[in-house]
């Protein structure tokens, strides 16, 4: 009879740690959600759940010999890079908009999620990639006449230096 007992405690006790796994789950993210609402640093955190799990997966997708998740991966850099440079030309709107760092750590979670048309491969379709065409050329034309001025200047600083 006993045998039997331990049998039924198995499978009673299954959904039982099922629940109580799924409460550590929501209480986790409902701590994170509060914290980056209401939380000081929150930026911090924000930051680093848009950094430590993409960083670890673009690792991982550099060493396999399959394209589609290296692109995957600089699609998303792509967005984080994107936002982090507007975000600091427009820091006044960090201040002014209510729970700013929820709502970018949210987006973070849009862009990163592993399905087929997540939120990077959306925005960089919609809204990175046209402007990126439509000053590709002016871009690079920008840049070629930088690098040429760069050199320009090494060189005669290593030819000053030289003689």
């Amino acid at each position: 009879m006993q045998d039997g007992d331990n049998a039924q405690d198995a499978v009673d006790g299954e959904p039982k740690k099922d629940m109580k796994t799924w409460c550590y789950v929501i209480g986790g993210v409902a701590i994170v959600v509060l914290y980056l609402a209401f939380g000081y640093a929150a930026q911090i955190l924000c930051n680093a759940i848009g950094v430590a799990y993409p960083a670890y997966i673009s690792m991982k997708a550099i060493e396999t010999r399959t394209k589609e998740d290296d692109t995957r991966w600089l699609t998303y850099w792509v967005i984080y890079g994107v936002l982090s440079v507007f975000e600091h030309v427009s820091f006044f709107l960090v201040q002014i908009i209510p729970f700013y760092w929820l709502l970018k750590c949210v987006f973070f979670v849009w862009c990163m999620v592993p399905i087929e048309n997540n939120g990077s491969t959306i925005m960089y379709h919609k809204v990175i990639l046209p402007y990126f065409k439509k000053y590709e050329k002016s871009a690079d034309n920008l840049i070629g006449q930088a690098t040429d001025k760069i050199k320009q200047v090494a060189g005669d600083v290593i030819s000053k230096k030289l003689s």
